[in-house]
């Protein structure tokens, strides 16, 4: 018997809502955040915006600011890096489990996921790749066999999310390299080389961390050369 995934409740599709608008740049680091302006827009009340910026805020994408509420959290380096050095141990896990649990059902559901991912990329929609990725690596989780590995993930989806929409938009070759090395973590674990398979994935993740943290140092450190500036020419007037 299938089982049926339970529709995402009112709250879920509000954190999912306000999480495109921030992924998209629609609601720009810094932005207020209203609950009433966001409950009009949503056409919802304001009880289940409330619990989304709860659970928002908890994630690292929303953050309290003095005497403005709640805010849009700017992108954090320190945090991406905490962020994915535990990735890289849990989806490492992942990789390892589902080449000695799964490799039957990685060899019959897997390629589909490649091919999306490879459709993602011409399509040359960020929104397109950073789903396909994601339900990649959501595939290889459930691969595992242990659902901690997952629930354990879930909470930061959001700020993952927002990262790699960030990065995807400039850095136009990575989008490729990432798939290029799905590839090699799901032959590993088809062929069951749970040891490769693990080290694969660790791999890919801390690459990927390096990119996205020297990304995201590189553009604080324009935004502050970009304050020096403005401040020295208000100085000069």
């Amino acid at each position: 018997m299938r089982i049926v995934p339970p529709a995402p409740s009112l709250v879920d599709q509000v954190v999912e809502a306000i999480t495109d608008e921030i992924v998209s740049g629609v609601l720009a680091s810094g932005s207020r955040l209203i609950q009433d302006d966001l409950a009009q827009a949503y056409g919802v009340s304001r009880q289940p915006v409330q619990q989304a910026l709860i659970l928002l805020r908890g994630c690292g994408l929303v953050q309290s600011a003095p005497g403005r509420g709640l805010i849009v959290a700017p992108l954090d380096p320190s945090f991406v890096r905490d962020l994915y050095e535990m990735r890289a141990v849990l989806e490492g896990l992942a990789a390892r489990l589902a080449a000695e649990r799964s490799s039957d059902r990685a060899a019959r559901e897997g390629p589909a996921y490649i091919v999306a991912g490879h459709e993602a990329l011409k399509s040359g929609l960020v929104s397109r790749k950073i789903e396909t990725d994601i339900a990649f690596h959501r595939f290889l989780s459930g691969l595992s066999g242990n659902a901690m590995i997952d629930e354990t993930m879930a909470p930061h989806w959001p700020y993952l999310k927002r990262v790699m929409s960030d990065v995807f938009q400039k850095e136009e070759s990575m989008s490729q390299t990432v798939w290029d090395e799905h590839e090699d973590i799901l032959a590993a674990i088809i062929e069951g080389r749970s040891a490769e398979a693990e080290r694969l994935s660790r791999d890919h993740i801390s690459r990927a961390a390096a990119v996205f943290i020297h990304h995201l140092e590189a553009q604080q450190g324009d935004k502050a050369k970009q304050r020096r500036t403005l401040s020295g020419r208000k100085m000069s007037l």
